[in-house]
């Protein structure tokens, strides 16, 4: 039992909080087709383009700048069942593990439909879209992927199929947030690592940032979003979410301050 998004602990008491949850969320890396433009004309699945070489690259290097700059261990990572995301979290899962101590445990992942891509002609254009809207992921064969060990079968999806067309933004934006907190939720004494798209890194940003507004995610940019932890007996309490964006500004994220309504 859980009680989500509070602004003050019971009777308006502050303390201390057990610890922290972090909930990261990132996008894959560089797209096959943005670099080989004839790509879609031949490819058996148009609208599911692999990593490019250099996305390959990038996202291993990102999952090692996780251990410089986290300072926290993932306890499960939640994968978009698209290809580009499942390499992407292939490449970070190999990164943290080369980087980590012997006496560390990997990631349990899991294969999550809600990560999925914006359902909208907007991020899928409709000459690339398969037909009849049949998406004919092979998840056995995405689950293939990743490195031998990792994946958790026991773990039971939020969303146990691929959704219906959303048609619009402002649908996925709602969808993303309420799996952002029910996968926290679901898991309140753990890290976590969510590999999806572009939409859901912005949404993650603008949506706890409530005065910033995002225009630009890069290719394995990311986000860490914290909320403190309370225990109330056999249950948890849990404060707000907090956007922790890098000092430096290299996180890829490209936002400005939302301009004021006359």
């Amino acid at each position: 039992m859980s009680i989500s998004d509070i602004d003050a602990v019971p009777n308006g008491h502050l303390e201390a909080p057990e610890f922290y949850q972090n909930v990261v969320v990132m996008r894959h890396g560089d797209r096959f087709d943005n670099f080989e433009r004839s790509w879609t004309a031949t490819a058996s699945r148009p609208w599911d383009p692999p990593l490019y070489k250099d996305g390959l690259v990038r996202a291993f290097d990102t999952g090692r700048s996780f251990l410089d700059l986290l300072g926290f261990p993932f306890h499960g990572v939640f994968v978009s069942p698209f290809l580009r995301c499942v390499q992407t979290a292939a490449q970070v899962i190999e990164a943290l593990s080369d980087g980590a101590d012997s006496n560390s445990s990997s990631p349990k992942v899991s294969i999550e439909y809600g990560l999925c891509e914006m359902l909208t002609n907007e991020a899928i254009r409709p000459n690339v879209e398969p037909k009849d809207r049949n998406w004919d992921f092979n998840i056995p064969q995405l689950e293939a992927i990743l490195p031998v060990g990792t994946v958790d079968h026991s773990i039971e999806r939020v969303y146990k199929e691929m959704l219906p067309w959303e048609g619009s933004a402002a649908v996925t934006h709602r969808r993303y947030v309420q799996l952002f907190h029910t996968l926290a939720d679901k898991y309140p004494t753990e890290n976590l690592l969510l590999v999806t798209h572009g939409e859901a890194v912005g949404v993650a940003v603008s949506t706890f940032m409530e005065d910033v507004l995002v225009y630009g995610v890069e290719y394995c940019a990311f986000v860490q979003l914290q909320r403190p932890v309370f225990r109330r007996g056999d249950s948890y309490v849990f404060g707000k979410f907090e956007v922790k964006l890098r000092n430096d500004g290299k996180d890829g994220i490209k936002h400005m301050p939302k301009p004021e309504k006359e």
